[in-house]
C-alpha cells in the first residue's frame, strides 16, 4: 500500500506549471479537457497503485470549492 505524497515534490514546480499552461495554449475548452484526461490517465498508469490513486482522487475532490461540487448554500 502506497501512501499518497502530498508534500511538495517537484524540483521546479513553476517550470512544470509553465509547461502545463503552454501545452493548453491555443486549444479549445474541449481539446483542453481532453488533454487533461489523457495526462491523468498516463500519470495514473505510471503510478500504477490503485490505493494511491484513490487517495489522490479523494484529495482532489476535497480540495474543490463548494461551488465546484454543487454544495454552495
Amino acid at each position: 500500500m502506497a501512501k499518497l505524497n502530498t508534500h511538495p515534490n517537484l524540483k521546479d514546480p513553476d517550470g512544470f506549471y509553465s509547461e502545463l499552461l503552454s501545452a493548453h495554449e491555443g486549444l479549445t475548452d474541449d481539446a483542453s479537457a481532453a488533454l487533461n484526461a489523457r495526462l491523468i490517465l498516463i500519470l495514473a498508469n505510471h503510478i500504477g497503485d490503485h490505493e494511491a490513486l484513490g487517495q489522490a482522487l479523494a484529495a482532489a475532490r476535497a480540495s474543490g470549492s463548494a461551488s465546484e461540487t454543487g454544495d454552495a448554500t
